[in-house]
């Protein structure tokens, strides 16, 4: 399955809007599935439940903060672990310290185990999603250079028509 992603420009430079732009790819996320889909799609072929899986990650919702707040790391085995990070503004002195004014910009992260990873890596395929420029989106990276005048199509752009071939006044014709 590929997964798709979109093109669009932006400056190098975030702070200098006349720097020179680049083309930057992000990625086409697709709307989840709602819980009771996902668990259906998980459970295929199993002997489990979607009823007892909800039931198994709405304890598991439950259970990871707890873990959190008392410090502890939590391993999902085969997915990777979640831990609790923050920032902390300094004090000038130990005695100033004061953790509730101090940290800030506390969450949760999680880190993927190494092998998960390698296998969304491994089959990952990419499709053109199309392009963003100028608050205009293109539905493809060929109909994009095709409206740009570029009508000539680079390998892996989706095909299109070489300049001249097969143009007419109406681009939906």
């Amino acid at each position: 399955m590929a997964f798709k992603y979109s093109l669009y420009q932006k400056s190098k430079d975030p702070r200098d809007p006349d720097s020179e732009k680049q083309w930057y790819g992000t990625p086409q996320s697709a709307a989840p599935l709602s819980g009771k889909a996902m668990t259906r799609a998980a459970t295929k072929n199993t002997t489990t439940a979607p009823i007892e899986m909800e039931a198994s990650l709405d304890l598991l919702s439950d259970f990871i903060p707890d873990q959190l707040l008392q410090g502890h790391t939590v391993n999902l085995p085969g997915l990777g672990y979640f831990r609790l990070t923050f920032k902390s503004k300094g004090s000038p002195s130990v005695e100033d310290f004061d953790p509730k004014e101090m940290f800030y910009d506390v969450r949760p992260v999680f880190v993927p185990d190494k092998e998960f990873r390698k296998r969304i890596r491994d089959g990952i395929e990419f499709e053109d999603g199309g392009v963003t420029k100028d608050g205009v989106s293109y539905r493809t990276r060929a109909d994009y250079l095709l409206q740009a005048g570029g009508g000539t199509q680079t390998p892996g752009t989706g095909g299109g028509t070489e300049s001249g071939e097969g143009e007419t006044d109406n681009p939906l014709a």
